[in-house]
């Protein structure tokens, strides 16, 4: 039997050492040192799984989750993060990773954590790539453009943050990682309060 492919992204050569020694007896990994280098690589390869750092000095693993799922809807993202980043995340499962696995991680734990992702991927419908619900999307974006309060908490809490509207994990994804390219692309022209909390979000040294 073929064996299944994992792509490993993490700025910590140690990291990707250990997680293709650990998975190598059951699986094709390849690896990649950036988030950068990680996205073309998961764009360009076929592969079942993806496991991304969730902090990285490039692009951190949200952007990455957003890039892959965007052309991949189905690929699961699974985030390996530290005792710091747990809360992180967990909310990055709210904005569509199939799961997370906190260092240090056991080999058995990081084997049965990957097989579980990849089977109940195979299970879930892969959300809608597109804006379903733009009066809400641009209903958040005009608070953020005035509501100092609001943008720390898109900022600090991410997806919790937004726990009182109608999303979609895309939409959500688009919103707190500053997307205004695809959001424009699918709603039109923001106005400038509109742009402003992405503009910040873009401009911070955050995840």
């Amino acid at each position: 039997m073929e064996k299944k492919k994992v792509l490993v992204i993490d700025d910590e050569q140690i990291v990707l050492d250990s997680v293709r020694k650990i998975l190598a007896d059951r699986y094709e990994v390849e690896t990649a040192d950036n988030g950068t280098r990680g996205i073309k690589l998961a764009l360009k390869n076929p592969c079942d799984i993806v496991l991304t750092d969730i902090r990285m000095p490039d692009v951190g693993g949200l952007i990455v989750l957003r890039e892959i799922k965007r052309q991949k809807p189905s690929l699961p993202v699974m985030i390996i993060t530290g005792y710091a980043s747990v809360r992180s995340a967990v909310a990055a499962m709210k904005l569509g990773a199939a799961d997370y696995i906190e260092k240090p991680f056991t080999p058995e734990q990081l084997a049965e954590a990957v097989a579980t992702a990849i089977e109940r991927e195979k299970e879930r419908e892969p959300d809608a790539q597109q804006v379903i619900h733009k009066e809400e999307m641009l209903r958040v974006l005009e608070r953020a453009g005035h509501d100092n309060d609001f943008r720390s908490a898109l900022l600090n809490h991410g997806a919790d943050a937004l726990e009182n509207y109608e999303l979609t994990k895309p939409e959500m994804l688009a919103v707190i990682t500053g997307d205004i390219h695809w959001i424009e692309e699918q709603i039109g022209p923001l106005t400038d309060n509109q742009k402003k909390w992405l503009e910040a979000r873009l401009a911070a040294e955050i995840w």
